[in-house]
């Protein structure tokens, strides 16, 4: 059975007078451990398939369903506490807090939660420690390089043992040496932790990561790739 099952899922916004098609008529399924990477052209509407998924916006028809849950029927409140549970974002911009050390980064999901100081510690070291940055728990992002911050915001995106990691970009501000090690990165969460990843990206390279590539073009799904 799918993880996530897309039904005829369109967006669209008004504008004046005008109403802006950003998706028409999705039909995907994706499957418990996938690796799926989404290509197409500023506009086409990858980055909004992204937040329709992570329940940050809601389809202007269709259905959404990831696991049991038919997300598109959830109240604010509902979907807010199933995100929550279920997702982990990953950004191109890391979107760390700079006040905060890369431990304080990470244990951020997790003040939400019922779990003890030490609990949290565990869950924090466990999640540094897979993306390698068991030595830097102390250090601010400052104090970072590039990549070592999307590795913190990964490790920060998986503390909660999420359902779901959708990654927007996630290599679009890295050179190539970091970029390619936070692409092998995902593909041993894939491989190892047998994380179903949805990774936007325009780069070529990074989406040969993935096990399926999917092209959308002005809201509509062209193409499937599936890499060898």
């Amino acid at each position: 059975m799918a993880l996530i099952e897309l039904r005829d899922v369109s967006k669209s916004y008004r504008r004046d007078q005008n109403e802006i098609v950003v998706l028409s008529g999705v039909t995907i399924s994706i499957g418990e451990g996938d690796f799926l990477a989404l290509m197409g052209p500023s506009g086409s509407g990858k980055s909004t398939l992204l937040n329709l998924l992570a329940g940050i916006d809601r389809p202007t028809r269709g259905a959404i369903r990831v696991g049991d849950t038919d997300i598109s029927g959830l109240s604010e409140r509902a979907l807010a506490s199933w995100r929550a549970r279920h997702i982990g974002f990953i950004f191109q911009l890391y979107n760390l807090i700079p006040v905060l050390t890369a431990f304080e980064n990470v244990e951020l999901p997790l003040l939400l939660t019922p779990l003890s100081k030490k609990q949290r510690r565990d869950h924090v070291m466990t999640a540094l420690g897979i993306v390698g940055l068991s030595d830097r728990e102390k250090h601010y992002p400052r104090q970072l390089s590039g990549g070592q911050e999307q590795r913190v915001a990964i490790a920060r995106a998986i503390v909660t043992d999420p359902t779901l990691l959708l990654a927007d970009e996630p290599t679009g501000d890295l050179d190539a040496k970091s970029a390619a090690e936070i692409l092998t990165l995902l593909q041993q969460l894939n491989r190892d932790y047998k994380k179903t990843i949805i990774m936007v990206t325009h780069d070529p390279h990074a989406a040969e990561r993935a096990s399926h590539v999917l092209h959308l073009e002005k809201g509509t799904l062209v193409d499937t790739v599936v890499n060898a």
